[in-house]
């Protein structure tokens, strides 16, 4: 709305992030590759925090990974 009332050109473009096994090994460690895997695969991208911890136990450990995942690919020109 703001955009529009300030007659903003704006563009839409779609990020493929390119995720491969291969690359979720090189980023990801294991507790967050087993997170991710259970989020996508058993829950269909939506996972109750519950279900989840007790799956993989505490949380920030790999949610961590995960968030540390991208900039770090990043700085090694991944």
């Amino acid at each position: 709305m703001l955009a529009a009332q300030r007659h903003a050109e704006l563009s839409i473009s779609t990020v493929h992030p390119g995720w491969t096994v291969d690359r979720s090994e090189r980023y990801l460690t294991a507790s967050s590759r087993r997170m991710a895997e259970v989020v996508i695969v058993d829950g269909d991208g939506y996972i109750e925090a519950e279900h989840l911890r007790r799956v993989v136990g505490k949380l920030n450990g790999p949610s961590n990974g995960l968030t540390r995942a991208v900039p770090q690919g990043v700085r090694r020109g991944w």
